[in-house]
């Protein structure tokens, strides 16, 4: 399936802002206020109680260390796949590497899950290799299909080798902070773009080569998902940040008309208040067509840390033991 009914969080316990990271991401914002570490844990808080509020599976784990100002965004190091694969990612950052659990197998059995395989990368580093899990890689899990644009932190040949080893086909393009050939890069592709099961939300302002930005829409298209473009602004808002997951709401909860249920549960679109605020009026209605919204408030997460909700995320496709 696209999206998953079972994610895996990391507790901010050593969150703050870091300059090593800030020299590629150009939506961190520097702060010297004693209380970020305490708002973060709050907001951390917060988006746990709203995905269990739908009925989203949750597995909270303690940073490996607790001093890594980045590691609520865990989908960057690990990724899990339905067929019980871990992959474990070449970082660009000293500071991020720390975060890595060199025994990512026992600590998924140690928490119930099934694991056929570990599959690390994180070697590709000493080549300059860099990807990035699920901020690099954007992924239609059904049409397999991987969407990059390459930075710093998004390595061309790294994408294409992790393509041939899990069977997707990739797409790579460029895309920019101001969507001109000379702006600095975005640095993770799951700020541009997210995919759902039958949508594709999109910042192809971003992409300054018009091909790229046919090729892009025309494969969307082909994978049969409705395009929702969001402009520059929007980007910049964590618009693009968004991820689809299935859940079975809690009893009492007010599901929005709007939402379809099946038969594996509600889909739901969790993104952070400052992008569902900045939603136009017809993009809304757009994605309420396929979800229900789930708008979650963690402003000192996103100014200091740089990313939003959906990086907070790392979907769990691992089957139980």
């Amino acid at each position: 399936m696209q999206n998953a009914s079972s994610v895996i969080l990391i507790r901010p316990t050593g969150f703050g802002y870091d300059p090593e990271t800030a020299e590629s991401n150009g939506f961190q914002q520097q702060r010297n206020d004693p209380r970020i570490t305490r708002q973060a844990e709050e907001e951390f808080d917060g988006l746990l109680d709203a995905l269990r509020n739908c009925g989203i599976r949750t597995t909270v784990l303690d940073p490996v260390d607790p001093k890594a100002p980045n590691a609520v965004f865990p989908n960057n190091w690990f990724s899990t796949h339905a067929d019980g694969t871990v992959v474990i990612y070449p970082m660009h950052t000293l500071s991020r590497r720390s975060e890595r659990d060199p025994d990512m197998q026992a600590t998924m059995q140690r928490e119930g899950f099934s694991v056929r395989q570990v599959i690390d990368l994180h070697a590709w580093e000493q080549q300059g290799l860099i990807l990035e899990g699920t901020g690099s890689l954007v992924l239609d899990r059904v049409a397999r299909f991987a969407y990059a644009c390459l930075s710093p932190r998004t390595s061309e040949i790294a994408v294409n080798a992790w393509c041939e080893a899990l069977g997707y086909v990739p797409i790579t393009f460029t895309a920019t902070m101001d969507g001109t050939l000379t702006g600095q890069p975005v640095y993770h592709t799951n700020v541009v773009m997210s995919i759902g099961t039958r949508f594709a939300v999109v910042c192809f302002d971003a992409l300054p080569y018009p091909a790229e930005r046919t090729e892009l829409e025309e494969e969307l298209a082909k994978a049969g998902k409705e395009v929702i473009p969001i402009t520059l602004e929007q980007m910049h808002q964590y618009v693009g940040n968004m991820l689809e997951l299935r859940g079975t709401p809690a009893p009492g909860r007010i599901r929005s008309h709007h939402a379809p249920a099946t038969d594996q549960g509600v889909e739901y679109l969790l993104l952070s208040e400052t992008a569902f605020l900045a939603l136009a009026p017809f993009q809304r209605q757009a994605l309420q067509r396929y979800t229900e919204l789930v708008p979650v408030p963690i402003p000192t997460i996103e100014a200091v840390g740089g990313g939003s909700v959906r990086c907070m995320l790392a979907e769990n496709f691992l089957g139980s033991k």
